[in-house]
């Protein structure tokens, strides 16, 4: 029987299905640490796919779909966690951040134009946790919609950050023209190709148990 998540109360998410059996309590600990260590070096290696766009200082990457489903298979805080963990990892210089010759490096990054998206990713990983601990992620159209919930956030982040810090004389018009418009669509179709694999793993695990 499942245990209540350190996550949250009550909850269970997917991470607890297999940390949550008859492990020490030091053993738990350790699986956990290594969750949230492996979901923060997923958001690393996603970031190096990095497309440069010629009318856009903001790049393509992958990074926004690794941070949702971290956050819902790890659970709220956990998935916050492991963001909080990557930023920290690049304010101290390590290359984890996009590789980029007109973006900033170590802690400049967090106040260039992506340091809206980059800033967004703990609280997007939240949502998207806490929903997941919902059972959101365990059915496809809940799953899409706490990822689009999680994605949301990103894009808030991303575009305020823009128009306000970055660009303000372009407006909220510009911004959305900057950090919007040119990655929303390929980012839903991301969106809707990973929002299965939460429920795929699921239904393996049911599989398994049964």
């Amino acid at each position: 029987m499942l245990q209540p998540s350190w996550s949250s109360p009550g909850a269970a998410t997917f991470l607890d299905t297999v940390t949550t059996r008859d492990e020490a309590r030091g053993l738990q600990l350790a699986l956990r640490a290594s969750a949230i260590v492996f979901v923060t070096m997923l958001t690393a290696i996603a970031a190096q796919i990095s497309i440069p766009l010629p009318f856009t200082p903001v790049p393509f990457t992958l990074q926004p779909m690794i941070v949702l489903l971290g956050g819902a298979a790890l659970g709220a805080r956990l998935g916050m966690t492991s963001q909080i963990l990557y930023l920290a990892l690049g304010v101290a210089g390590l290359p984890v951040f996009a590789a980029s010759a007109t973006l900033p490096p170590g802690v400049a990054r967090l106040f260039g134009p992506t340091g809206g998206y980059l800033m967004s990713y703990p609280f997007a990983a939240f949502l998207a946790g806490w929903l997941a601990e919902s059972g959101f992620d365990r059915r496809y159209v809940t799953s899409v919609i706490a990822m689009a919930a999680g994605l949301a956030v990103v894009f808030a982040g991303g575009v305020l950050w823009l128009a306000l810090v970055v660009q303000p004389s372009r407006g909220l018009a510009g911004a959305l023209a900057a950090g919007f418009t040119p990655f929303v669509l390929a980012d839903l179709l991301k969106l809707v190709v990973a929002a299965g694999i939460m429920p795929g793993l699921w239904w393996l695990r049911g599989r398994h148990e049964g």
